[in-house]
């Protein structure tokens, strides 16, 4: 997915670049309204995330303007006002989703891929491959070249979200947050130990490994 971040905060702007890169992104960066609406109005990007108080020209009247301009790029307004009419007034000037910080990532993340499924209007997906791996949402089946693979359910819910990004690294917190509902770090090896059960389960028996760790950066799940 190709984004646009507008976001004046250096610090904020850096993690959330290294974050969305680290997903499988690629973002842009723009620390200033103005050169955020002359991006977003060039460019062919997927999302726009706008911070609603920024220099040289604030976020809703950059909303605004590619609206009355004919954009219908997706947007997600971040803001440290949270109240019902701070996030009305976001909406109704042309905001599709609100954002208040503080924020996890993990959230931040599912919001820019629902705003992308929405105006893809695609349908949601209920089976997920990679390669010869096969998960179906609907009868909770997991299957490698047709042989099928018992699971438990927590590494059903950690193979589903290592297919939902296939090819894509999955950071220890993507998966704490997303697999495991931990917004810190326990400081334990839960992870280590689901993912080396699993790896056993869906690659034992086949030639070719599909889940891989990625030093210091994850795991990614991709064949071949």
């Amino acid at each position: 997915m190709k984004i646009l971040l507008i976001e004046d905060d250096r610090e904020a702007a850096e993690y959330l670049e290294k974050a969305l890169t680290e997903a499988g992104h690629t973002t842009h960066v723009a620390g200033d309204g103005e050169t955020g609406f002359a991006l977003a109005d060039s460019g062919d990007y997927d999302v726009l995330i706008v911070d609603r108080m920024l220099p040289r020209r604030d976020g809703l009247s950059v909303i605004a303007g590619l609206r009355a301009r004919g954009s219908e790029t997706p947007v997600l307004i971040l803001s440290a006002l949270g109240e019902v009419d701070d996030r009305v007034t976001g909406l109704r000037a042309g905001g599709d989703d609100y954002l208040t910080k503080p924020f996890a990532f993990s959230e931040l993340l599912a919001r820019i891929e629902v705003l992308k499924r929405r105006a893809g209007a695609k349908d949601v997906e209920t089976v997920y491959r990679a390669g010869d791996l096969e998960l179906d949402r609907l009868s909770h089946t997991v299957r490698r070249s047709g042989r099928e693979i018992t699971l438990q359910p927590r590494e059903f819910r950690l193979l589903e979200y290592l297919m939902r990004h296939a090819g894509q690294v999955v950071t220890r917190t993507m998966l704490l947050e997303n697999v495991w509902d931990y917004h810190f770090d326990p400081q334990t090896n839960v992870i280590d130990v689901h993912v080396s059960r699993l790896r056993g389960k869906i690659e034992k028996g086949f030639d070719k490994p599909i889940l891989h760790t990625v030093r210091g950066a994850g795991y990614m799940l991709r064949a071949g």
